[in-house]
C-alpha cells in the first residue's frame, strides 16, 4: 500500500488532487493479515486460508452485501498468485455491468496463448457477475471446464437464483456477512491514521486548540472526534466502501475550507457535521458507482404497495438524486399501476401512462412533481393484484402441462379473420 499523498497547498484543491485514487481503493488490503471481517472465510483453519497459502485457487464466487470485502479478496487472491508464481499469472479484471460476451472471448483467446507460449496461467475477476443473464454465464462454461482460466466471480445476488446452474456446480461459494461496527471502526482508524490524522475521545480535546502542535506546512493534520467515528460506524450499516467515501468527503470539504482561508492553520477538525454531510454525498455516490439503482427502485415499488406515502417519497427522491431517467422511473410506476393496482383503480394506469409521456415532453428537473403526483397517487389508491397473479397462475399452468391442447375449432379464424392478424 502507498503512502498518503502530500498536499499542495494552493488557493482551490487542484484537480489531481481530487482525481487521485480514492481512499476506499488505497486502503484495499493486500494480504490476509491486513484483511478486516469474515473470519469465518479468510481466518485461521478455514478452507479459502488453506487453499491460498498453498497456492491451488480454484474458481469460485463470493457472494456478500455491498462493502463488505468481496473485492478486497480478489486483490488479495491477485497479489498472493502473482507471489507465489513468481508473477508468471495473468490477471483479467472484468466487471458485468460494463463488459460483454466479447471481453470474455478476447480473455479466453489471451488466456489459451498465455498457456501456450509461456505456461502463464490466467485469472478472471468478474464483478457484478449476476449481471450477465444466465445465456451470457453459459461462455464461462468450457474454459473453466477445460482450465483455460480460474474464475472467481463477486456477487450482491443470491447465487442460486442469479447464475447459472452448471456453472455454479464447477466453483466453490464463499458467503459473506455484513461487517459489523467492530469491523468498520478498525477500518476507519487505520484510514484515519494514513491521512495524517488522530482520534480524540474527549470533548475537551475536540474544544482545546492549544495542544495541537503545529505541523510543516506540507501537510494538514486532521483530528476527529470518536464520536463521529463511532456514528459513522454505526450509520453506514456494514458498509466499508460508504464509511471510506463518507470520511474522504469530509475531509476534501474540510480542506477546501482549510485552504480558502486567509489565515493558515494546518490542524483541522472533523466534525460529526461534517461526517454526516459526508455519508450522504457517500451513499450517492456509492449508488451511481455500484450500480445499486435496482434496490432503490424495488424500496420505491415495495413502498407504493404497502400505501407508505413518507416512503414513497424518500425513495423516489433517492432515485431521482443518483440522476435516473425519469422516463425510466415513470415505466416503473406504469408497471406498478397494473401489477398491484389493477382493477381496484383502473384510472390509475392512465395516470401511470400520463406522467411517462409528460416525463418525455419536459424533462428533469421540471418533470419531477409529475413523477411524486403519480407516485402518492399509486400509494394512496386500492390495491389489487388480482390480474397478476391470474396471468402467473396462466403462464405456470402452460410451462408445467407439456401437451397444450389444439385450439378448437369454433375458436379458429377463418380465411378472411386471417388477413386482420
Amino acid at each position: 500500500m502507498s503512502g498518503h499523498n502530500s498536499i499542495k497547498h494552493s488557493k482551490v484543491p487542484s484537480s489531481e488532487a481530487l482525481e487521485r485514487v480514492s481512499l476506499a481503493e488505497e486502503m484495499r488490503p493486500t494480504s490476509v493479515a491486513a484483511y478486516v471481517g469474515q473470519e469465518q472465510i479468510i481466518g485461521p483453519n478455514t478452507v479459502l486460508n488453506h487453499l491460498l497459502e498453498k497456492g491451488e485457487i480454484p474458481s469460485m464466487i463470493f457472494w456478500g452485501p455491498p462493502g463488505c470485502g468481496k473485492t478486497s479478496l480478489t486483490n488479495i487472491i491477485a497479489t498472493l498468485s502473482k507471489k507465489l508464481t513468481s508473477n508468471n499469472v495473468h490477471i483479467v479484471n472484468l466487471s458485468a455491468a460494463n463488459s460483454g460476451v466479447k471481453n470474455i472471448r478476447d480473455a479466453v483467446t489471451e488466456a489459451k496463448n498465455k498457456l501456450k507460449l509461456s505456461d502463464c496461467k490466467t485469472i478472471v475477476f468478474m464483478d457484478e457477475i449476476h449481471c450477465f443473464n444466465k445465456l451470457q454465464q453459459d461462455i464461462f462454461l468450457p474454459h473453466v471446464e477445460a482450465g483455460t482460466f480460474t474464475l472467481i466471480g463477486c456477487t450482491t445476488e443470491n447465487p442460486s437464483y442469479s447464475l447459472n446452474p452448471a456453472l455454479l456446480s464447477r466453483c466453490r461459494v464463499f458467503m459473506l456477512n455484513k461487517l459489523t461496527k467492530c469491523n468498520i471502526t478498525e477500518i476507519l482508524h487505520k484510514t484515519i491514521e494514513r491521512i495524517n490524522g488522530d482520534t480524540l475521545y474527549t470533548q475537551e480535546q475536540t474544544s482545546s486548540k492549544e495542544q495541537f502542535k503545529f505541523h510543516s506546512r506540507t501537510k494538514l493534520k486532521f483530528h476527529i472526534d470518536n464520536n463521529a467515528v463511532q456514528w459513522l460506524a454505526e450509520a453506514c450499516d456494514g458498509d466499508a466502501r460508504v464509511a471510506l467515501n463518507a470520511l474522504e468527503l469530509a475531509k476534501l470539504m474540510r480542506q477546501a475550507d482549510v485552504l480558502k482561508t486567509s489565515s493558515y492553520n494546518n490542524n483541522v477538525t472533523i466534525t460529526l457535521k461534517d461526517i454526516k454531510e459526508g455519508l450522504m454525498k457517500a451513499h450517492l455516490l456509492s449508488e451511481r458507482e455500484t450500480n445499486q439503482s435496482h434496490h432503490l427502485y424495488s424500496a420505491l415499488h415495495k413502498s407504493i404497495r404497502a400505501g407508505k406515502k413518507n416512503a414513497v417519497l424518500y425513495w423516489l427522491a433517492r432515485i431521482m438524486a443518483v440522476k435516473e431517467d425519469p422516463v425510466n422511473i415513470a415505466r416503473r410506476l406504469v408497471r406498478i399501476s397494473s401489477e398491484d393496482i389493477g382493477l381496484a383503480d383502473p384510472d390509475a394506469l392512465g395516470v401511470a401512462v400520463h406522467t411517462m409521456h409528460g416525463c418525455q415532453m419536459i424533462g428533469m428537473p421540471e418533470c419531477d412533481v409529475l413523477l411524486g403526483q403519480c407516485a402518492l397517487y399509486l400509494a394512496k389508491a386500492p390495491k389489487s393484484r388480482s390480474i397478476y397473479n391470474a396471468l402467473k397462475a396462466a403462464e405456470k399452468f402452460i410451462l408445467e402441462c407439456e401437451d397444450q391442447p389444439a385450439v378448437p375449432l369454433h375458436m379458429r379464424c377463418n380465411s378472411t379473420d386471417a388477413k386482420l392478424y
